[in-house]
């Protein structure tokens, strides 16, 4: 008992501190969503069949990686004290590198060098990004045992991400021409200040965080094989059906995003107006964050994402048949609010998602009498990266089929423009369809589960309580 009353209260300081850690993870990952695509097509000059493949290549490597390391957290200590901690760090560092060299300015070397830098470094880039992410995730799991607590931390989470993508909506103030086109040259000095700042997160992480829900340590002479960590993954009925959603999630809202930003070069040619634009879909997350502890305890997350998504599919199969002349200011209204309606779903699967993820490890643990914490987490994130590469090359091809031509960068024609206006739309109803009905009819954990009994837990009298 004395040891136990050494360990820190669960409060606020636990809330801030991880949401510092996605804050940190997104001040990388939301640059390179956002304007990887457009610095190698419009700037360094890569023809978008080849930055498909490339993404595709680059985003299989990326998945790969992440069972590989989540692994390794679950069977390599590299420090005293902490499972998760030391590697938060390496990746952290490793991130302000290998962002900053993502946004080189190479456009005068020979197009085979583009070609063979371009996926190099992402490549790199993405290891870099795993290492932090996956401890990361995983580290949600050992800081509370209390489903409650972990549905706001999982909320915070999303406080900490939404934080790092509002200063990133924030560029398109500096990064665009009088003409609407991007200003490749000073990627380069964005990316440095960006992932330096996402750094100062990670730091946080490690200094506001107290572990005290013990993670599971393996047996040296007999380590956790990767095919068991696939057959429990593929087992785990409520794990899967997540793992579908976000999914269709990533691919159908995350992945389009560089889409979004090409309809305000190029439909409405207003890139400006961008930054605020860029706000308008989260304003659904930034209204939910302060109900959704309570809201979720009365109905549960599974019937919230239902009740929200179903709310967005109705909104998204309406904009289908809203015509928006690009010159009116009413059409661009109208336009920021389909968005933020179509966003809800994205916006409270979102916010509640990684506590969801927590619930399928307890789900785990009921199961087989194992955490897994790295390894369950790893294959996850292995999922919504293929997500990500078929997302970004499926965005390239349906561009291209809308007749985009990416040296033209925002003088599309006007068909082409109203094309890709149009296919953006679609596709968020389609995966706003398929969250709707997997989260129905395949995830089966209906209400938020009970305390359930974790591997040596200290105890959690948290006089702070976030509601």
């Amino acid at each position: 008992m004395a040891a136990q009353n050494k360990t820190r209260p669960f409060g606020m300081r636990d809330y801030f501190g991880y949401a510092m850690g996605d804050f940190g993870c997104n001040m990388s990952f939301a640059l390179i969503t956002n304007y990887l695509m457009l610095f190698y097509t419009q700037y360094v000059g890569l023809e978008l069949k080849d930055w498909a493949w490339i993404i595709i290549v680059g985003k299989v490597w990326d998945a790969i990686n992440d069972p590989l390391i989540g692994g390794m957290v679950d069977n390599v200590s590299i420090g005293k004290g902490s499972k998760f901690m030391p590697w938060i760090t390496i990746g952290g560092s490793s991130l302000i590198i290998f962002t900053t060299l993502s946004f080189m300015p190479i456009a005068s070397m020979s197009y085979i060098f583009k070609v063979i830098y371009c996926l190099a470094i992402y490549c790199i880039w993405s290891v870099a990004y795993t290492t932090a992410n996956v401890p990361y995730g995983a580290l949600h799991s050992c800081i509370t045992n209390d489903p409650s607590k972990r549905t706001n931390l999982s909320t915070f989470r999303s406080i900490g991400a939404g934080l790092a993508q509002v200063l990133t909506m924030l560029l398109p103030l500096i990064v665009y021409d009088k003409d609407h086109n991007l200003i490749g040259s000073r990627m380069v000095y964005v990316a440095l200040v960006c992932s330096a700042i996402g750094f100062v997160g990670f730091m946080l992480v490690r200094l506001l965080v107290t572990e005290r829900v013990a993670a599971e340590a393996h047996d040296k002479t007999d380590k956790m094989s990767y095919l068991k960590a696939i057959k429990g993954f593929f087992t785990n009925r409520p794990l899967l059906a997540i793992t579908a959603v976000s999914f269709a999630q990533v691919i159908c809202f995350m992945s389009m995003s560089t889409v979004n930003v090409i309809i305000f070069q190029s439909y409405f040619h207003n890139t400006k107006i961008l930054a605020a634009a860029n706000i308008v879909p989260y304003l659904p997350l930034v209204v939910l964050m302060p109900f959704i502890g309570k809201i979720t305890k009365k109905i549960g997350k599974k019937k919230l994402v239902v009740i929200a998504s179903s709310i967005s599919l109705v909104a998204g199969i309406i904009s289908c048949f809203i015509p928006m002349d690009p010159t009116a200011t009413s059409s661009l209204i109208i336009y920021m609010g389909v968005l933020m309606l179509l966003y809800t779903s994205n916006a409270v699967f979102t916010i509640i998602l990684w506590a969801m993820v927590v619930d399928c490890i307890d789900y785990q643990y009921e199961k087989t009498g194992s955490r897994d914490e790295g390894s369950l987490y790893a294959l996850f994130s292995f999922f919504r990266k293929l997500a990500q590469g078929l997302g970004s090359a499926l965005s390239a091809g349906l561009l291209a089929v809308c007749g985009y031509v990416e040296s033209l960068g925002a003088n599309q024609t006007a068909q082409t423009a109203l094309n890709i206006k149009n296919m953006y739309l679609i596709v968020m109803t389609v995966g706003v369809a398929l969250t709707v009905v997997v989260t129905q009819f395949v995830y089966n954990i209906n209400k938020d589960r009970g305390t359930v009994a974790p591997i040596d837990i200290e105890p959690d009298p948290a006089p702070e309580n976030f509601e």
